[in-house]
This record gives structure tokens, C-alpha cells and sequence, in this order.
């Protein structure tokens, strides 16, 4: 037995959370069973196709989030369906679905009755804005959630041009982070039945989990009083893409010894060391002085060389790839990144592979995505009856009423740093696993030195918000790994942990004499989950890969832009989060197949990947037709009404979509043009999309003289997706969010009590909120040393005059 292999999951619902939640698992060995409406799945409908011909079995985005599953057809609005759907929950280990909590209860999707019968079950909700709280009935599409979580609100990032609405990326974005998620706390809840015997249901918002994640911009607000947006110059230079001999290339300087380095692959030249130009901050202010001598310099290189020039001497280069230039790429065709499928009725075509490397190779693509009920007759089969899972480890404890986290009684140690890594590591504390930050004065975390303190603080690294936001529910062990001793203690540490995570450039932890192989010999269950921007194996492995760069090696960047504009960034280091919530998806799933079968792993989770496999409607329309969609802001691809419209204020913005015929004739009636409905320019979604313009020319006229909550609130009382582009002081704000108690605010004894973002699931059976602010630099080493690896107050202080805990 591998992975997964056996766990039974049903998924329900339609498009992409659920969907890539299950899969997620399906592709680590799950037995998926998916359950569609008889009219299937509404990604089935989406695209992109073959020729651009709709076909329920070809749609692009269908196939790939739908490998290694099983489909059924059952019509949930019927008594039979629902009966049927009771028979297939009671042999399930972990339900996911998407439906918004007004269908649940009309499609008979309950937790406490299927607890009644099924006492380990352990089922996910994954709903745009919660199961609870005064927006959870709003309508929702992908544009809501990029907007309505705050992301949207940063992108594209160094904008010029305030007329250009906040811009989303391309594709579903926000629903595949809410995915990520999901797949995580269930995960982590999974495991936790397998320990305990019980289970749980996990209530996740996909706006407050888009909420939780924009890097500086929050504690930004709440820190210091301002609000980050999309426009204005970045606080950093050089940053951005730049015009080579042959395309595109991206980079960015965040080091004070890479500027050194470029301005010496420059041939040092006179102005490099002009004054304006000695810091990275002092480079912003005076960016238009110092963007034509880049300009001229980085023209005469070819990508390729430059690419490689500069990431020979640490320098973040990166490539603005297209769809075409993806599967060219030497070090994904080393890690064997794209993987050939054959269906049955769209052929073979060539998928995106895993976001991440497994030691032990559990990560499989064994069957193509299902025909529409393909597997109706096998549900009553005597197989579907008895539930395959028995874990392995442990017989379960009796189940006991005490709440407890999912992962209680795991221990973490923590040797990352900056964002990735920190953020995968918060998500297993916030699933309550013990994290033990290693930390050290001769090379604090670069988030504790980063100067974002409340206003009237001086800079220190007990007040940093980027770190106090990243590290929250964490403790934290001064070791210095410097000293012979400092890896001795840590090994010590290891022996006593369950998992292991890193974010170190490649090659640092087996320079340090704590590689896999090292640490499986101390503790040969041990779980390891390493973050770097390339991977640990592979030609391009010693390359530098910082969160901003990883958009454009995707090739989101050149699918994500206004129209007729340029490739774009993302408004924040998408790379890193997305890098970190995958890697906790992984330690979450190692750690239920190690209760199963004693087993431990290795991750190895490449920034590159983790966002590569999450543009599959781009990569799928060039799998298929060798091209790839338009870049086209905020509009969509076949919904008309969709974009992100002015309304009255300065720079206020209010998002709207109209997903359905029905939901395009009560928004023409909500705004006081009934008669648009039969104007032969928009009596069709194909003839909105071809008189765009017109419409939403239309559609400005009404938004601008209107606040963005008026709109909403006009809209959504009518069943119209329509919500505002928030920004940090709007999210803050969101009485929806605060009564859903997302907003973590702990007394801290250095900052007091500050807002920042919380856990953005709630848990019906465990405890929820934030348990303890982000530890005080060392703050519990004393304790980590005396109460785990059991030494003496003597020792401990010995070690400290030896600065081995320094």
C-alpha cells in the first residue's frame, strides 16, 4: 500500500475547488468518486476544446482536473438520488464538495446526518464565502473571489495607468488556492480520524483563504496605516520584465550583493556607482533614471543567455515563457513534468504533471479523466459496499467527545524561512501541529528584519509584521547551526519531530549534515518537505527562484494582462505561497499514509511546479490546438457580463458576472434595462461577448453613479455575482469576515495587539481561531531544551555561553 492508495473520497459539485481538492488526493492514490448532476459537471461546458468545438468529453480544463477518478451520474434533487448518495458516504472516508450552503440542504448534503452513520467521516465544504455569516448566501464566480479576497485589488503591480481596473490572473486562480486549502485542513482532519476516531467538518471560505495570503499588503494597512494598491512604483528596483533581443525577461534585486553582481555582468560601468543608485530602495525613487541604462544593456542579450549569465551569479533572471516555450524547457523535461494521457474520446494529448516530487513515488496518473457516468453500474457493486481503508499504524482510539485539532500531537521542526516556507509551516500549526521555528542572532529570518512595525515603533526583530503574520501559533528555538553542537541538538530535535520542513537554497541541508538520507537514519519515519524555486534535482536545480519570478517562468504572466497589453505580474510573489500550501498538502497526505503504513517521505516542492500545474485551461488549449487564449483582463472567456467596472469614488471598484441566461435577464431588470434582454446585440452569451464593448460601456454608465456595496447589494438581491475589489482597509472592514472570526488579534508583548489574518476554515467538532501570537525571537528555547530533549538548566546554560543556542 502507497500514499493514499485505498482512502475512499466523494466529490461533489462543479468547476475547479472541488474538483482539484480530490484530485490533489486522486493522484497520491485516492479511490475518487465523483459524483455529477446528470447534465454533468459544469467544467464539461467550459473548455477550451479541440478546434474550439464544445464536446461534454473534450472540455480541456474537465480533463485535467479530472484524472484518476470514477464518475456517476445521480440526481441529488431526487429522494432516490439522495438515498443513493447516503449508501456511497457511509463507505467513505472524506467528502468534498462545492456546493453553496443554499443547494446543501436541497441536495441532502449534511454533515450531522451523514456523522449519524459514518462517525470518522471527515467532510470538507469549500464555498465562496463561508457557511456562516451575512455573505454566505452571495453569488459567486472566479472574478468575485480574486477580487473579493484582495489579490486582485495588487495586480498587476507598478501601474501607471489609474483608468486600468485591478486586474485577476487568468484563469481559476482563486479557486485553486481555495483547493490547496481544502485539500490540506481535510488532509490534516483525515489524519486526525485515523488517530482518534473522529471526524470532522471543515467550513472554508474561499475569500477569506485569497484574504490570507497577500504577503506585506495586509500587515501593511494594519501596521502602518497604508493601503497598498496597484499603482505606484514598487518599493524595490530593479523589478520588473524587461525587452530582450528575443522576448521578455524578468528580474528582480531584493539583495544588496546581487546589484553588486549586476552591475559587475554590466562591465561596471560609471553610473552603477552613483549614490542614487546604492540600495534597493534609493533605486526605486530614482527608477526612471536607472530603467534606460537597463533597458540598453538588456536588449543586446538573448534570453536564453542572459537567463543563464545572471543565475550563474545569483542573479533572478526568469524567462516570460509562453504556453509553446513550456515543455522546451530543459529542467521540467528532466523532472519529467508533462506526462502523455489517453482518453478515450479526446485522444492522447500531453498534461501538466505534479507540483511536487515524491522519494517514494506515490504521484501517478493511472486512469484519464471519466466519461459523464462511466461508472454508474460499479456503485452497486459488492466493492462500493464495505469501505477498503483499515490504517495500519494503530488501531483508533475510541471516539471521545473532547475536541481536538487535526494535527494534534505532531511535531514540526521549523527550518525555514521568509515566506514559502513559513507559510506552509503556519498552516500545519493553525491545524494545531507543534511548530518549532529554528532561529538564530547571527542569521535572523529576513521577515524579522524587514522594517514593517507599527507606526511610532523603531525596527526590531521582535515587531515585524511580515513575520508576525507568517509565524503565528509557532515557537521558537535559538540554535546555531553554525557550531557542531547546533546540528547535534537539531538532529536531537529531529529524532523527537514528525516532520521536518525547509526552504533553503538547494544543497544547504546536506552541506549542514541534515539531508534526507541523514535524517531517515535518525528517525526512519521521519517526514521532509523541502521549498526551492527550481527543485532539488535537475540541470537548473542550483537556480535562485523568488516568488515575483515564478508567474513568468509559468507562463501565467503571458496569459494574465489587460487586453491588447502586455504579459503582467501578479501584484504579489505568487510563487511563495503557492509553493507553501502545497508542500502542506503533501506533509498532510504523508502523514495520514504513514499512519496507514508506518512509511515516512520526502517532498520536493519547486515554486517552478506547484504554479506550472495550475494553468491547465492555458496549457490545455495549446495541448490541444497549439495555441494559447488572449490576454483579456478581467473578461472571460465565455461569460458576458464579466469584468471589474468603476463606480462612483475615487479608484472604487465593483466586480460583476453573469454566469447564466437567467442571472443575465434579473441583472438587466435590477439596473433598470429590462429591455436589453431582447436588444439583438446581447440576446445571447455569444452575442454579449461580441458587442463587449458596447455592453459594458452600457454598464459603467450605471455603476459609476453608484457606491461598489450599493451595486452589490442591488445585484446580489437578485441572484447577479457582483462584489467589490477590496483592499486591505475594505477586508479589515468586511463585517462578513470579522463575524466569521478571520481576524486573528492577540495581545503580542512587543507590538501589543494588531490585526492580521487568521485560519480561514472553521471547524464544527475541534477548537478554532489563532492559539498563540508569533514568538518573541528564542522565546521558547529554554522550554524546547529542558521539556523535549530533556537537558538540564546547567546545560542549557553552557550551551548559551557557548553560543550554541545563541
Amino acid at each position: 500500500m502507497q500514499g493514499l492508495e485505498g482512502v475512499r473520497v466523494l466529490e461533489l459539485g462543479n468547476m475547479v475547488s472541488a474538483a482539484y481538492a480530490a484530485k490533489l488526493m486522486a493522484d497520491l492514490g485516492a479511490e475518487v468518486i465523483k459524483v455529477e448532476e446528470p447534465q454533468g459537471d459544469l467544467a464539461r461546458q467550459r473548455g477550451p476544446f479541440p478546434g474550439g468545438t464544445p464536446h461534454l468529453e473534450k472540455s480541456g480544463l474537465y480533463l485535467a482536473l479530472n484524472t484518476n477518478k470514477r464518475s456517476v451520474t445521480i440526481d441529488l434533487r431526487q429522494s432516490q438520488g439522495q438515498e443513493r448518495l447516503r449508501q456511497l458516504v457511509t463507505n467513505a472516508e472524506i467528502v468534498i464538495h462545492n456546493y453553496p450552503p443554499a443547494q446543501m440542504a436541497a441536495l441532502g448534503i449534511d454533515y450531522q446526518t451523514f456523522r449519524a452513520f459514518n462517525p470518522r467521516l471527515v467532510m470538507c465544504s469549500v464555498t465562496p464565502f463561508g457557511l456562516t455569516g451575512p455573505h454566505k448566501d452571495y453569488h459567486a464566480h472566479e472574478i468575485t473571489m480574486a477580487h473579493g479576497g484582495g489579490w486582485a485589488w495588487l495586480s498587476p503591480g507598478a501601474l501607471e495607468d489609474p483608468a486600468l481596473p485591478p486586474l485577476k490572473a487568468f484563469g481559476h486562480h482563486a479557486d485553486f488556492q481555495g483547493a490547496l486549502a481544502a485539500a490540506t485542513a481535510t488532509l490534516g482532519a483525515y489524519y486526525q480520524a485515523l488517530v482518534s476516531g473522529n471526524g470532522e467538518h471543515i467550513d472554508l471560505s474561499v475569500q477569506a483563504y485569497v484574504a490570507s495570503f497577500l504577503e506585506q499588503n495586509f500587515i501593511y494597512y494594519t501596521y502602518m496605516g497604508k493601503v497598498a494598491s496597484r499603482l505606484g512604483q514598487r518599493l524595490l528596483y530593479p523589478w520588473g520584465m524587461y525587452k530582450a533581443k528575443d522576448g521578455l525577461i524578468f528580474l528582480v534585486i531584493p539583495e544588496p550583493d546581487q546589484w553588486t553582481r549586476l552591475v559587475e555582468l554590466m562591465g561596471n560601468p560609471e553610473w552603477g556607482s552613483w549614490e542614487i543608485f546604492q540600495d534597493g530602495f534609493m533605486r526605486a525613487e530614482n527608477w526612471d533614471v536607472l530603467k534606460p541604462y537597463l533597458d540598453e544593456w538588456i536588449k543586446e542579450w538573448t534570453i536564453r543567455d542572459l537567463w543563464k549569465a545572471g543565475q550563474e551569479r545569483r542573479i533572478c533572471f526568469a524567462p516570460v515563457f509562453t504556453m509553446a516555450q513550456l515543455p522546451e524547457q530543459e529542467q521540467l523535461r528532466a523532472r519529467e513534468f508533462f506526462v502523455d494521457v489517453t482518453h478515450p474520446q479526446a485522444g492522447t494529448l500531453t498534461y501538466l504533471g505534479a507540483p511536487y516530487q515524491l522519494h517514494d513515488p506515490w504521484w501517478n496518473i493511472r486512469r484519464p479523466a471519466p466519461l459523464l457516468g462511466e461508472h454508474n453500474s460499479e456503485i452497486s457493486s459488492p466493492e462500493f459496499q464495505v469501505s477498503s481503508v483499515q490504517p495500519l499504524a494503530a488501531s483508533p482510539q475510541p471516539l471521545t467527545p473532547s475536541p481536538r485539532l487535526p494535527l494534534a500531537g505532531v511535531r514540526v521542526a521549523d527550518f525555514t524561512w521568509v515566506w514559502a516556507g513559513p507559510f506552509a509551516a503556519m498552516h500545519l500549526a493553525h491545524l494545531g501541529a507543534e511548530v518549532i521555528k529554528i532561529e538564530s542572532h547571527s542569521r535572523p529570518d529576513l521577515a524579522r528584519r524587514l522594517p514593517m512595525v507599527p507606526t511610532g515603533m523603531e525596527p526590531h526583530v521582535n515587531r515585524s509584521g511580515y513575520f508576525n503574520q507568517w509565524s503565528q501559533g509557532k515557537k521558537s528555538l535559538l540554535l546555531n547551526l553554525g557550531k557542531p553542537e547546533g546540528i547535534a541538538i537539531a538532529k536531537q530535535l529531529i529524532a523527537q519531530s514528525d516532520v521536518v520542513i525547509e526552504n533553503f537554497a538547494t544543497g544547504v541541508m546536506e552541506q549542514l549534515g541534515l539531508g534526507y538520507e541523514v535524517l531517515k537514519q535518525i528517525k526512519p519515519d521521519i517526514i521532509m518537505a523541502s521549498i526551492c524555486g527550481y527543485g532539488h534535482t535537475g540541470p537548473q536545480s542550483k537556480y535562485m527562484g523568488y516568488g515575483p519570478a515564478v508567474a513568468p517562468l509559468t507562463g501565467l504572466s503571458s496569459l494574465s494582462g489587460y487586453a491588447d497589453g502586455p504579459p503582467r505580474e501578479l501584484g504579489l510573489s505568487y510563487g511563495d505561497p503557492n509553493a507553501g500550501i502545497n508542500a502542506a498538502v503533501a506533509v498532510c497526505a504523508a502523514l495520514a499514509a504513514r499512519q496507514r503504513t508506518g512509511k515516512g517521505q520526502a517532498i520536493d516542492v519547486s515554486l517552478w511546479e506547484a504554479v506550472a500545474a495550475l494553468v491547465p485551461e492555458g496549457w490545455m488549449d495549446y495541448a490541444m490546438n497549439k495555441t494559447q487564449p488572449p490576454r483579456m483582463g478581467n473578461r472571460d472567456l465565455w461569460m458576458s457580463p464579466h469584468n471589474c467596472f468603476r463606480c462612483a469614488g475615487e479608484d472604487e471598484w465593483v466586480t460583476i458576472a453573469c454566469g447564466t441566461e437567467d442571472e443575465w435577464q434579473v441583472f438587466c431588470k435590477a439596473i433598470g434595462h429590462p429591455q436589453l434582454v431582447t436588444d439583438p446585440r446581447f440576446r445571447t452569451a455569444a452575442d454579449r461577448k461580441a458587442h463587449e464593448d458596447e455592453l459594458e460601456t452600457l454598464m459603467t454608465a450605471w455603476t459609476t453613479l453608484r457606491g461598489k456595496w450599493d451595486v452589490t447589494r442591488i445585484l446580489q438581491a437578485v441572484g447577479v455575482a457582483a462584489f467589490p475589489s477590496m483592499n486591505s482597509k475594505d477586508l479589515v472592514d468586511d463585517p462578513h469576515l470579522n463575524e466569521r472570526g478571520f481576524f486573528t488579534r492577540l495581545p503580542h508583548p512587543e507590538v501589543g495587539v494588531q490585526t492580521h489574518t487568521g485560519i480561514p476554515w472553521r471547524l464544527s467538532n475541534g477548537p478554532n481561531g489563532v492559539r498563540k501570537p508569533a514568538p518573541l525571537l528564542g522565546e521558547d528555547t529554554d522550554t524546547v531544551m529542558r521539556d523535549i530533549l530533556h537537558c538540564s538548566d546547567e546545560e542549557i546554560a553552557k550551551f548559551k555561553e557557548q553560543k550554541v543556542l545563541y
